[in-house]
């Protein structure tokens, strides 16, 4: 199978530069608060029982963290959003 011209590149230049300065920083925030409950609106306090899983992805959400745009450096330690 042959590879494209794309990926030859992009393997000869991890080739020739392993750990260049380029690839400290990039594109990608983590998505902090998929596995916590958000907000409660239940009228028990169980906001883990309140409404489904399937159904989290169609809520409005008012108080959050979820980064819409940022960077960060290659090990998310350090992330401004």
């Amino acid at each position: 199978m042959s590879t494209s011209a794309e990926t030859q590149h992009l393997a000869a230049a991890a080739n020739r530069d392993p750990d260049g300065n380029w690839k400290r920083w990039g594109p990608y925030l983590s998505e902090r608060q998929w596995g916590t409950v958000r907000e409660d609106y239940s009228p028990d306090g169980e906001p883990w029982d309140y409404f489904p899983f399937e159904h989290s992805h169609q809520r409005a959400y008012r108080w959050g963290e979820d980064g819409l745009l940022g960077i960060t450096d290659r090990e998310c330690r350090l992330c401004f959003a």
